[in-house]
């Protein structure tokens, strides 16, 4: 197996809606920026937690996942939003752009079909904010098909937590992985 996929949203995980009240948690700092489809006259306001960049970069550096951006922000998230969090360039999954009223048209995340096609067989687990009842069945599913999967879902209001991260850390840390650097032992050698 290979190292399993972290696949990271930016709404509602590195940036939470607003509450009640429209305010954002004061953990966060606002910044204004300008998406691919945009003009500099017309800035997208968003609220970052400083502390998630070192955080993802703790779980990125322990090399048991492979970041990617799962996000509606596209390439985006690498150019507009991990600078704003000291992030390396991450691969993103090149979702399209449907048409759709609602995240769930189908009872489930938008995302998923163009995920599942992207990830084959490979691992994953994957923090969004707007899984389902169905989302959760599929990564079941995948997982009992052995292809590892699992979810974390933060609360929209609240965003990522240092506690997601040891999720995804105690979970990686637990998917078998085929390592070209580490030599195989016989089961003779095993057992002497």
């Amino acid at each position: 197996m290979r190292t399993p996929y972290l696949l990271l949203d930016v709404d509602g995980v590195l940036i939470p809606f607003p509450d009640a009240d429209g305010a954002s948690p004061t953990t966060h700092n606002r910044h204004d920026v300008v998406p691919t489809d945009r003009s500099a006259d017309d800035p997208v306001p968003v609220w970052l937690n400083p502390a998630h960049g070192p955080l993802l970069m703790q779980v990125i550096l322990t090399c048991l996942i492979t970041p990617v951006w799962c996000t509606s922000w596209r390439q985006d998230a690498s150019t507009l939003i991990g600078p704003l969090l000291d992030l390396p360039a991450l691969p993103y999954v090149d979702l399209p752009r449907p048409q759709i009223t609602t995240s769930h048209p189908n009872g489930y995340l938008w995302k998923r079909d163009h995920v599942d096609t992207w990830l084959g067989d490979a691992p994953a687990i994957w923090i969004d904010d707007d899984f389902t009842p169905f989302d959760h069945k599929w990564a079941a599913e995948r997982t009992a098909r052995g292809q590892a999967t699992a979810l974390v879902q933060p609360d929209p209001h609240v965003g990522l937590l240092a506690e997601h991260l040891v999720e995804v850390l105690a979970w990686a840390a637990l998917v078998p992985v085929a390592r070209a650097d580490v030599p195989a032992v016989s089961r003779e050698a095993e057992a002497a």
